[in-house]
């Protein structure tokens, strides 16, 4: 995780630009330069004066420039016509916030030139004493500024309308209007711009702050992007400043989140629904308590320093044995324990549905997914739903170019070189089909979740009482209902049923690695084991074996947070992080053996169990298409005949 020196941007620094930049949104004069106007110009201010026609220049190297008149830009005016002659309290948020970010981006800029030679060389530029071989200096550090400005103004609007977002969105393409020649131009330029989107699809308020947010989000990626070839932006992009009063903090180009948790409208499930799956029922239970104790001051969870905490899981099962309930159990634990908690949840399944036929939406769409789901300010959990339909294989021909697209994206935030796992998120794959994932793609998924629904003769009784519900009298009869549900038990027997391996393929090699070596009671033994499975299966690589020591420490952290810390906050969730770090250390059990050999068997059971469906469809496929040609040549003999 990277670390900043975190500086302080003054409040009085920050409301010395007040007054600077009520003066912007209440009305300047701009041409534009690289933007196209396409809004309905506003009425004029003065009526009854009559407008000139446009000026075409007949003078020689004059011809080529723009000679667009300067319309009027007035903000608040086209902010304030969506209502009916009263400003409502949405209108002054966005009217608040606007102003507030444009001093922030005014102080931030006068700190840039404060820490670099620009304001000296303002200085000397304004007493006309700038000396030449410096004038390309001043060039370059006049476009940093104004590109500072622009994505301080950015993402503090961003941040400040974050939580007045609603469900509506707006798409307005990239920003054209992007003038460096210096601070206050750039930030005409730009107000000119966002006052032509208002227009074009701005109709009411909720569309307004939608469309505010979508250009603050459009002007961060374009002015990332040109930051990026401009090394003069290197001070403001390696350092962070802290504005108190917001809870904002602006690290460089990255762009800043505000905690923004949506409402949840889900079907939740409680445990006691959950029928079978113990396994998967106790590790989601589990991390669902996992989450909570994220530290938001610290921006960490002390599982994932200790080692214990599942990034990412797949769950894969037949059709109908519960994937979606395991789902809504889970969502269901998490927006309770937030509640009470009063920290934000978020939730979001990434469905089929956003696969886009255009180029580099899919994995647009992909990416702002990630996004939502891993920022830093909010407990979230984010589900890829038949991940076998939406994430394509690479060189299948017959995956989509957005399949291909949402595929990259996932692997590169799964296990990426960029991927930080603070702890705050989680992401769950769920496929009724894992064989038809791309195999480095479910191999991120560090933890495996089979999802097989009711077992035994009692997970039948228990789901059929369950499922029947109260309008009934039929009698129970010689049964203890949901006794079978019992987790711890239910559990510990699940683990001890992969002391031994379950596919075939997998059994040979234990048994072959058994008679060479005896028991598995050591690391070297272990070790050879892996390599046996690995010569078996080439696909049994290093990720494999992080992803089964990854599991072996949770299995580490086999307890479960008592039900008393989520109820009341005060007893862990509201605690310092070292606090916490030491009442989790204090419950962790040492690694064992048999804890080691029962997650190696339950991995590389799902890998050969997926392998040995995938060849078998990939088998059956051939064999079909073989079927299909011997009955077309057929039936073209036939025909000549």
């Amino acid at each position: 995780m990277t670390t900043r020196d975190t500086m302080e941007l003054k409040e009085e620094a920050i409301r010395s630009h007040y007054a600077a930049a009520l003066g912007l949104l209440t009305g300047f004069d701009h041409a534009p330069r690289l933007g196209t106007a396409s809004a309905a110009p506003q009425a004029e201010a003065s009526p009854g004066i009559g407008t000139r026609p446009r000026f075409r220049s007949t003078t020689p190297g004059l011809v080529t420039r723009s000679t667009a008149r300067p319309g009027g830009v007035r903000l608040m005016e086209r902010i304030g016509a969506l209502g009916d002659g009263l400003v409502t309290p949405l209108q002054a948020q966005a009217m608040g916030a606007l102003r507030r970010a444009l001093a922030i981006a005014l102080a931030m800029g006068e700190s840039f030139a404060q820490a670099t030679a620009l304001a000296e060389l303002k200085k000397a530029n304004l007493e006309a004493r700038l000396p030449e071989p410096r004038r390309a200096e001043f060039s370059d550090l006049l476009a940093a500024e104004a590109l500072i400005v622009l994505h301080a103004f950015g993402n503090a609007t961003a941040f400040l309308l974050a939580p007045h977002l609603g469900e509506t969105s707006v798409e307005i393409g990239t920003v054209d209007e992007i003038l460096t020649d210096n601070a206050p131009l750039a930030l005409q330029g730009a107000l000119w711009e966002l006052d032509q989107d208002i227009a074009r699809h701005a109709t009411d308020e909720p569309r307004l702050i939608a469309t505010l947010a979508a250009f603050a989000e459009a002007l961060m990626i374009r002015i990332a992007a040109r930051a990026e070839t401009t090394p003069a932006t290197a001070p403001y992009a390696g350092a962070s400043w802290r504005i108190e009063a917001d809870g904002l903090t602006l690290s460089g180009f990255a762009p800043a989140r505000a905690a923004k948790g949506s409402t949840l409208t889900m079907q939740f499930k409680k445990p006691t629904e959950v029928v079978g799956n113990h396994i998967a029922k106790y590790q989601a239970m589990r991390l669902a308590k996992m989450l909570m104790a994220y530290d938001f001051d610290r921006k960490l969870n002390p599982f994932a320093e200790l080692g214990g905490f599942i990034f990412t899981f797949m769950g894969d099962g037949k059709p109908g044995t519960g994937k979606t309930t395991l789902i809504q159990m889970m969502a269901g634990l998490l927006h309770g324990y937030c509640q009470t908690a009063g920290y934000p949840f978020r939730y979001q399944n990434f469905s089929i549905d956003q696969i886009d036929s255009y180029q580099g939406k899919s994995g647009q769409n992909a990416k702002a997914f990630i996004t939502n789901i891993i920022d830093p300010a909010v407990i979230a959990f984010g589900t890829i739903d038949d991940i076998d339909q939406i994430a394509g294989k690479r060189g299948d021909r017959q995956s989509s170019a957005g399949q291909q697209e949402v595929t990259a994206v996932f692997m590169e935030a799964f296990a990426g070189a960029n991927t930080v796992v603070r702890g705050n998120c989680t992401f769950g794959m769920f496929s009724n089909f894992p064989e038809n994932v791309d195999d480095a793609l479910r191999q991120r998924a560090g933890a495996r979740f089979l999802v097989d629904g009711p077992q035994s003769r009692e997970d039948y009784i228990d789901i059929l009482s369950l499922l029947l519900g109260k309008n009934h009298t039929i009698p129970l009869g010689d049964h203890d209902l949901f006794a079978a549900q019992e987790i711890k038990r239910a559990v510990a027997a699940s683990f001890e049923s992969h002391a031994r391996p379950q596919e075939e393929g997998l059994v040979k090699v234990w048994d072959q690695t058994a008679r060479d070596l005896g028991p598995l009671d050591t690391i070297a033994k272990l070790g050879a084991y892996l390599k046996a499975i690995q010569q078996a299966d080439d696909r049994f690589t290093g990720r494999a074996i992080k992803n089964i020591t990854d599991a072996v420490k949770v299995r580490a952290m086999d307890f479960e947070l008592p039900d008393e810390w989520m109820d009341q906050p005060d007893l862990f969730l509201f605690k310092p992080y070292d606090d916490k770090l030491a009442m989790i250390r204090s419950l962790m059990t040492p690694i064992t053996v048999d804890m080691v050999v029962q997650e190696i068997n339950r991995y590389a059971d799902s890998e050969f169990r997926y392998a040995d469906k995938s060849d078998e469809v990939a088998i059956a496929g051939m064999v079909r298409d073989m079927g299909r040609m011997e009955a077309a040549n057929r039936r073209f003999v036939e025909g000549r005949g």
